[in-house]
């Protein structure tokens, strides 16, 4: 069975960064190639994976509309089909995770049709995996659109800071009234220096939401960040990663 977990959160709280450290952690619970999605159009969870740029799901759907205006995609092949090729063609493979890129929602048109065509492709191209990770963009768009239409967990990322959790609240809230249907919402407070402060914890009981994890701030973590540098290769010394693997060791536990 495919567990399927997103990450949802405001900009600049590190939510791809978590999404790589969870991701490392998964490959130690499973001996199966982890599905990492990058659903933020900026499209950088490849660094954090140490992984190509792959082409992505916007670019394909771009060229195979262009392909069928121009009447070259011929008769022998369905829509289905050529989307079905190309989006595993772009799959960029690793050791233990392979990444599909999503890229921009919309290009020039109304794409409803191919959007929902995409979503079906990715959706049974998933069943294959163990564990699909989404790093979604800071709303809930992607997931509502095109990326998937059931979602195990929502793992909801946010910076201490009042602001933050407040946007995750938002979020949490958000998720209930999109298209998907969103098992469970978890919150993640990250890089966290010291302890939590009695407003920070007041803010995290007013979001209602069960904490996943407390991620604590990790130079070497910050370093491999700003430098563009892979994530999945870090020592177990390193704080974030042990914070992200004790709550990964529960989530397992008790899927």
């Amino acid at each position: 069975m495919t567990i399927t977990i997103a990450l949802a959160g405001k900009g600049g709280t590190g939510k791809t960064t978590v999404a790589a450290l969870l991701i490392r952690a998964l490959t130690r619970h499973t001996s199966q190639p982890v599905l990492a999605i990058d659903a933020d159009p900026a499209t950088n969870l490849h660094m954090a994976l140490g992984l190509p740029m792959p082409a992505t799901a916007g670019e394909i759907r771009e060229e195979m509309l262009d392909t069928a205006q121009a009447g070259q995609l011929g008769v022998s092949i369905s829509r289905h089909d050529h989307l079905t090729r190309e989006i595993r063609m772009a799959l960029e493979e690793g050791d233990q995770v392979d990444l599909l890129a999503m890229g921009r929602p919309e290009g020039r048109g109304c794409y409803c049709a191919v959007n929902h065509l995409l979503r079906v492709i990715i959706d049974d191209l998933g069943r294959s995996y163990e564990y699909v990770i989404i790093d979604n963009e800071a709303g809930m768009e992607h997931i509502a659109r095109r990326t998937t239409k059931d979602v195990d967990l929502l793992l909801i990322v946010s910076d201490p800071s009042l602001r933050g959790l407040r946007t995750a609240a938002s979020i949490a809230e958000m998720s209930k009234d999109i298209e998907v249907n969103v098992h469970k919402a978890m919150l993640i407070v990250n890089r966290v220096d010291g302890a939590l402060t009695p407003e920070l914890r007041a803010a995290i009981d007013a979001t209602h939401l069960e904490v996943a994890a407390v991620i604590p701030a990790d130079p070497r973590v910050n370093q491999l960040d700003a430098q563009g540098l892979p994530l999945l290769h870090l020592d177990g010394d390193s704080p974030a990663c042990k914070a992200v693997e004790a709550m990964t060791d529960r989530l397992t536990s008790q899927s």
